[in-house]
């Protein structure tokens, strides 16, 4: 069965400042339950914001880091899930599931591309 990376994309300076409130944390935690029991959710886990973060850079055959916030980023990844779905339909729908779980004031895009196995 094909796996499948979901990346959350979500605009920080727009999120909540206090997060998910807890109703989000209770809808998501069954959403992850159910997956898991279904035996698609491989892993899955929130990022910490990129004030904490730190960009690695190759260009001109030289390595720079720049340590976050990346003020330039619109979006960033604020989290990521590897599923193991029977097709990218599944892995769409599975996706849209979690998306649904946030509340209308959330702005968050997710990418979904199936892993290149070898």
């Amino acid at each position: 069965m094909p796996r499948f990376l979901t990346l959350i994309r979500i605009d920080e300076k727009n999120a909540p400042a206090e997060g998910p409130s807890p109703e989000l944390q209770e809808r998501m935690g069954a959403l992850f339950e159910e997956i898991t029991k279904a035996g698609v959710m491989l892993d899955t886990a929130g990022l910490t914001p990129t004030s904490e973060g730190t960009r690695v850079t190759w260009a001109g055959g030289k390595i720079s880091c720049t340590d976050g916030p990346f003020t330039e980023s619109k979006e960033v990844i604020g989290g990521y899930s590897i599923i193991q779905a029977k097709d990218k339909a599944e892995a769409l729908e599975w996706t849209k599931r979690f998306l649904r779980t946030h509340e209308e004031y959330w702005t968050i895009t997710a990418e979904v591309r199936e892993i290149s196995e070898g």
